[in-house]
């Protein structure tokens, strides 16, 4: 009989619970990345108006110090929106190892059952060849008693042929 896991329901139910935490950190890891690629283009997006500013016209330049402090201010809400986005992935790592530690919990406890199993059917399959070897040595012996009962007779029976003569 194959080994049946008894909280394979369980176990299986576990590890989607863990797969669908995985797709929820993988989407966690994109808002990161999406919020980090944003402060890149805001940076180079200040790095071109620096340097557009050194070349425009000296009247511009307010213009492009309220451009820049607008950048700026973005630049900080970038950074807060990637904060945050950092804090939720964390948080979904975290329960991800958790999710992952709860399966390696049955995964082991399935992997000591099926042992403790394989152990069983081993001893019961020992038994089995045991008591077919006692069964054949008491049937051996049995034949090999009948055997010697069946040459005292012929023996016998010539004995008394050859006194009967």
């Amino acid at each position: 009989m194959p080994f049946v896991y008894r909280l394979q329901k369980i176990l299986d139910f576990r590890i989607r619970k863990k797969e669908e935490q995985l797709l929820v950190v993988q989407k966690a890891q994109q808002a990161v990345f999406e919020a980090e690629e944003n402060i890149r283009k805001n940076n180079r997006e200040i790095l071109e108006t620096k340097q557009n500013m050194r070349k425009a016209d000296p009247m511009m330049y307010e213009t492009y110090d309220k451009y820049l402090i607008h950048l700026w201010e973005k630049a900080e809400q970038l950074e807060q929106i990637r904060a945050e986005a950092q804090k939720v992935l964390d948080e979904e790592i975290r329960k991800l190892v958790l999710l992952e530690q709860a399966v390696k919990v049955l995964e082991k406890h399935k992997e000591k059952h099926k042992e403790a199993y394989i152990e069983e059917e081993k001893a019961a399959e020992l038994k089995r060849y045991s008591e077919l070897g006692v069964t054949r040595f008491f049937r051996q012996s049995q034949e090999k008693l009948e055997q010697e009962e069946a040459d005292i007779l012929k023996q016998l029976e010539a004995i008394d042929k050859s006194e009967g003569l």
